[in-house]
C-alpha cells in the first residue's frame, strides 16, 4: 500500500504563527507536527509515503522530512494543483500516484492516541473497498459526521451538517480502494465550491464494502490555537520516557520535578523550578524560572525571571516578564518584556500582527 498524506492548505486559524509558515511543520513536543503522521503511518506497515504540499512548497517541506529514510520510509513530494478544492480533490490531484493502489490518506493535522494498525490490517484483512475512522465530538457540527441505519451500519456521511444527525465525527483517517478515482468522476462541488470526501464515502457506501471503527484514544484536530496546544499536551502524555534525558548544563540548585528533557548546550540556572512533562532544546537559557508542565521549549531560547506553563515557545524566543504566561503560542524570534524594563514606565508597547490574541 502506499499513504497519501495532506499537508497543504493556509492554516488561517493559526495566524499570525502561519503567515510565514506551513502549519505542519509547526513544532509540538519540540518535532515538526508532522512528524507523528509519518510515524504512525510507517509503524503501520506503510512505507511509500506521498506528501501533498502547497504550490512552491516542496523544497522547504523537503528540509524538514527529507527522503523519509530516517522514519524507515521512501517520501516523496506532490503539489496540489487546481487551487484548494476539497479534500476529494487532493487525492484527485495525487491520481498519478495512487491509480490502481489501495491507500491510506491521512490528514497531516490529525493527532491520534495509539496506533492506526488495525484500522490498515482491517482494510486489507476483510478486503474492504472503504474505510474511516470515527471519533465521537462535542462540536460534530465542525466535521464531516456520519449517519447511521437504525442496525449501525453507515447511511451517510455528511459535510459539516448545521443539524449533524449522530455525534461521530469523521477523522482524518481513510482507506480506500483503487475504485476511489471512478467515484470521483461522479462528485460535483458542494455549496462550498469543494470536493468533498463525504460525498466519496457515502459514494462508496452506496456501491461498496465500508467499514467504521471508533477511534478509541483521544483524537485532535489541531485548526486552532487551544486544540494545537491541547494537542501539544496529549503528545507530551504519549512520548516514551527515554525522550526526557537531560543532556545540558543543570544547577545542582535547580530543581527537575517529573519527566523533563534537556537538549545539549542548554543551561537551567538556579533558582529555577521545573515541573514535567517539559521539554527543553538545544542551547538555551532558563535563569530563575518556573516552566510548569505540558510546555515545550525550542532551541535558543532565553527565560529569565519568569514563569511559562502548558505553552509552545517556538526557536530563538526570549521571555522576562513578571506576567505568567499560559496557554499560549510564542513564535520564533519572538521577544517578550516587562513593561518596566522599558520607558516611560506606564503603558505597554504592542508589535501585533494579523490575527493577533493579547491579553494584558
Amino acid at each position: 500500500m502506499k499513504a497519501l498524506i495532506a499537508a497543504g492548505g493556509h492554516a488561517t486559524r493559526l495566524r499570525p504563527i502561519t503567515w510565514t509558515r506551513n502549519k505542519h511543520i509547526i513544532p509540538m513536543a519540540n518535532k515538526p507536527m508532522l512528524s507523528f503522521p509519518i510515524k504512525k503511518i510507517v509503524d503501520a506497515g506503510i512505507t511509500d509515503i506521498i506528501i501533498n504540499v502547497n504550490p512552491g512548497e516542496i523544497e522547504s517541506m523537503s528540509s524538514v522530512f527529507g527522503d523519509g529514510s530516517r522514519f524507515g520510509a521512501n517520501i516523496t513530494y506532490l503539489e496540489q494543483r487546481g487551487g484548494a478544492k476539497g479534500l476529494a480533490h487532493v487525492v484527485a490531484n495525487a491520481k498519478e500516484e495512487l491509480q490502481g493502489e489501495r491507500f491510506l490518506f491521512f490528514l497531516g493535522d490529525n493527532i491520534i492516541l495509539g496506533s492506526i494498525k488495525k484500522f490498515v490490517d482491517r482494510f486489507q484483512d476483510e478486503n474492504l473497498d472503504c474505510m474511516i475512522a470515527l471519533s465521537h465530538v462535542d462540536d460534530p457540527e465542525r466535521f464531516g459526521v456520519a449517519e447511521f441505519n437504525p442496525d449501525g451500519s453507515l447511511k451517510r456521511t455528511v459535510e459539516k451538517p448545521r443539524d449533524p444527525p449522530s455525534p461521530f465525527a469523521v477523522t482524518g483517517i481513510y482507506l480506500f480502494n483503487e475504485n476511489f478515482f471512478d467515484a470521483f468522476k461522479t462528485m460535483e462541488p458542494s455549496e462550498r465550491g469543494e470536493y468533498e470526501i463525504t460525498d466519496i464515502i457515502t459514494w462508496y457506501i452506496r456501491n461498496g464494502k465500508v467499514g467504521h471503527e471508533e477511534i478509541t484514544g483521544w483524537w485532535k484536530d489541531t485548526g486552532t490555537p487551544d486544540a494545537l496546544i491541547e494537542g501539544n499536551a496529549l503528545i507530551m502524555d504519549d512520548l516514551q520516557r527515554d525522550h526526557f534525558s537531560i543532556e545540558g548544563d543543570v544547577s545542582k540548585n535547580a530543581q527537575l520535578e517529573g519527566l523533563v528533557g534537556v537538549g545539549k548546550g542548554t543551561k537551567i540556572n538556579k533558582d529555577t523550578l521545573i515541573r514535567g512533562p517539559v521539554v527543553i532544546g538545544e542551547n538555551c537559557l532558563i535563569e530563575s524560572s518556573y516552566i510548569g508542565p505540558y510546555t515545550a521549549i525550542g532551541d535558543n531560547v532565553s527565560i529569565k525571571d519568569s514563569e511559562v506553563e502548558h505553552s509552545i515557545i517556538f526557536s530563538g524566543s526570549s521571555i522576562h516578564t513578571d506576567s505568567r504566561i499560559a496557554g499560549s503560542l510564542i513564535g520564533i524570534n519572538a521577544k517578550i518584556t516587562d513593561h518596566k524594563f522599558s520607558h516611560p514606565k506606564t503603558g505597554h508597547r504592542l508589535i501585533v500582527g494579523d490575527n493577533s490574541v493579547v491579553e494584558l
